[in-house]
């Protein structure tokens, strides 16, 4: 293992194999990484989703002006169709072309996912079924204002076009405004391309909680999807069961499992694209090669300082980066396999060969030509994916999270008749008395 220590400029790097026991307790720390809720966040939260649901549109405003923009008003909250055309003007032809490229193939990716409805018919006229329909209103959470200098246009498609594609009828945006009271033109172009008029300036905990408790202004909508800081994670998560959400999302994290055949400059330039996100991101390699981990800190060493973000990324590799010198691939593989990363790289000789072994990973990236930024843009697959190590039980989004199932249930008497000694008979057994009888008077034997 490779921990990387970039306090001065440079990297004091240690290497420790897997099996070593230090290895070991590495391996058990990154299995139990699922980070727990801090209890001041959780106690401000919930005092901020108790006071909105009992004021409304005067909390939301209170906290936007002591928060974001002190000018706002009631009526600026949601975004005005002027706004709406002077972002258009206000966009390049450039920018345009690389968003209708990147909309089209998130669409046709996703449009693969949409669900049929579907029915069993047996011979004595049992019918069952069941029937996928949309949810009635969906809500998009997109960082801006303080929360993120940079707009967020790969959000509002990867959470905006599944939703479309499910047929949901009403679709909402909520960003936070600048100290101007104004929302990035960038933003507002993405959310109009697909389909998105619905916008509000409004951020943090109070825009969750105006989408699940709902204000006169913000009606309330069935879901909310899409990324924020510990109080927008810890906000949905409160209101979880109230209204669907996407999920509890943790720090942006790559695994990138190497051999000796991958190029080192594109193994550092991977594990830098997540260093840079946040400080708390996770970039981790596990490697076969010694030779290749020697290289790879050397070319982080030579990249990092090329970055704007650099020292965002030198403290998310002082504090959180890694390398794991595995035995052979099979033991690398196992291990990636329990780390159950957010996304994983196989830069290595035939990783088709491989595909079939990972079973837990939110999305898995083939090949030394296949970077994870491909995967956050344009390659078409969602980029809303689980962390924590909940890959082990929870998928990417997609259009299944804004769809719902109705199971359909047809007897005949015929079919009635010949199931009423069984369903009877399990009614007596539970207890249940009136749901046999309920069967009893329709069969004649009481």
């Amino acid at each position: 293992m490779v921990w990387l220590n970039a306090g001065n400029g440079y990297m004091n790097i240690q290497t420790i194999r897997i099996n070593t026991p230090e290895g070991q307790q590495c391996r058990q720390s990154l299995r139990n990484r699922f980070a727990e809720v801090d209890g001041g966040c959780q106690q401000a939260v919930a005092a901020i989703l108790a006071r909105v649901r009992q004021e409304g549109d005067a909390a939301v405003l209170d906290y936007c002006r002591q928060f974001d923009a002190p000018t706002m008003t009631v009526e600026s909250l949601r975004v005005s169709p002027a706004e709406f055309a002077q972002a258009e003007r206000e966009i390049d032809d450039d920018f345009r072309e690389t968003l209708r490229f990147a909309a089209d193939r998130i669409r046709s990716f996703h449009e693969r996912e949409l669900e049929d409805s579907w029915m069993l018919t047996r011979e004595d006229g049992t019918i069952t079924g069941r029937m996928v329909r949309p949810v009635d209103s969906a809500g998009l959470y997109v960082p801006g204002g303080k929360e993120g200098s940079t707009p967020l246009v790969s959000s509002v498609l990867m959470n905006g076009i599944p939703a479309q594609i499910a047929g949901v009828a009403r679709r909402v945006m909520v960003t936070p405004p600048n100290p101007e009271g104004g929302v990035s033109p960038a933003l507002l172009v993405a959310a109009s391309e697909i389909g998105i008029t619905e916008v509000y300036k409004v951020g943090s905990a109070w825009a969750i909680a105006a989408l699940a408790y709902g204000t006169v202004t913000i009606p309330a909508v069935d879901v909310i999807v899409g990324p924020g800081n510990q109080y927008v994670a810890e906000a949905k998560r409160q209101v979880m069961g109230r209204v669907r959400i996407d999920m509890i999302a943790g720090p942006s994290e790559v695994l990138i499992v190497a051999d000796e055949t991958a190029e080192a400059a594109f193994v550092a330039a991977d594990m830098l694209a997540q260093a840079e996100h946040d400080p708390q991101a996770l970039a981790m390699v596990i490697t076969t090669s010694e030779a290749l981990a020697a290289k790879v800190i050397l070319e982080l060493e030579k990249q990092l300082p090329l970055l704007p973000r650099a020292d965002i990324a030198r403290v998310a590799l002082k504090d959180r980066g890694l390398i794991l010198l595995a035995d052979n691939l099979e033991q690398a593989i196992d291990l990636a396999n329990e780390i159950a990363i957010e996304h994983l790289e196989l830069q290595i000789t035939d990783p088709w060969q491989w595909l079939p072994k990972i079973r837990h990973a939110g999305a898995i990236f083939l090949g030394p030509w296949t970077p994870e930024a491909a995967g956050d843009y344009v390659a078409g697959p969602n980029h809303v994916l689980p962390t924590m190590g909940t890959a082990r039980i929870s998928s990417a989004l997609g259009v299944e999270t804004f769809l719902k199932k109705s199971s359909i249930i047809s007897y005949s008497r015929q079919a009635l008749e010949a199931d009423s000694v069984h369903i009877r008979r399990l009614a007596a057994l539970e207890g249940l008395t009136a749901h046999g009888n309920s069967v009893a008077v329709r069969v004649g034997d009481r």
